[in-house]
């Protein structure tokens, strides 16, 4: 989407107008599903997430900035989202340690994304890319993924370039540690490979 394009959107969503939040939903829903649902591994959260990301829009779009990239304040906004969830979970998780496991745990069963892998490399890389930890997970779909320059992925992470790089580089090296060298370890270390 070219600059004239999204600069249009913003005085669109920043007038109250319904037609450029329509065009904004449909120009990014489906990444920002994508993205949610990686993080998750869990349908229902995703989309608890990708609703509330544009709820906040909603809610803020009169507070944006003229020259506001919408695609990182999107992604920082569903980001900071999953990362309140996680906490909040994490919180639960302990609280109901007590109550002798009649709250379930943070297990997950196999995500759509696992299931639906058309071949074996594929679901290699989409497993190998589910086992690691989220901070690490997140930096790979934002730049291999998503295509962000690092430089906005490391905004939308809120942390420095130089720090966004380092966390790029340990998930590569993890990502092809779990993949043990394979072909699909080269394949896999493209989704980091991007750094100006």
């Amino acid at each position: 989407m070219d600059s004239e394009a999204i600069v249009a959107m913003v005085a669109g969503l920043r007038a109250g107008d319904t037609a450029a939040f329509d065009a904004v939903h449909a120009a990014f829903n489906g990444r920002l599903f994508t993205f949610l649902m990686r993080l998750s591994r869990r349908r229902e959260v995703a989309e608890d997430l990708l609703e509330e990301t544009w709820l906040r829009l909603v809610a803020h779009a009169h507070r944006l900035r003229p020259d506001t990239q919408l695609a990182p304040w999107l992604f920082t906004v569903a980001r900071n989202l999953w990362i309140s969830h996680q906490r909040a979970r994490a919180f639960e998780d302990s609280q109901a340690s007590g109550l002798l496991g009649l709250w379930p745990s943070g297990h997950s069963h196999p995500s759509p994304f696992e299931e639906a892998a058309v071949n074996e490399a594929g679901r290699r890389i989409e497993a190998a890319l589910n086992s690691l930890p989220s901070t690490y997970r997140e930096v790979l779909l934002l730049v291999g993924v998503e295509e962000f320059r690092p430089i906005e992925a490391a905004a939308i992470c809120g942390i420095t370039p130089e720090a966004f790089r380092q966390r790029l580089s340990r998930a590569r090296t993890m990502l092809a540690e779990r993949l043990n060298g394979s072909e699909e370890a080269a394949t896999a270390a493209a989704l980091g490979e991007v750094w100006p």
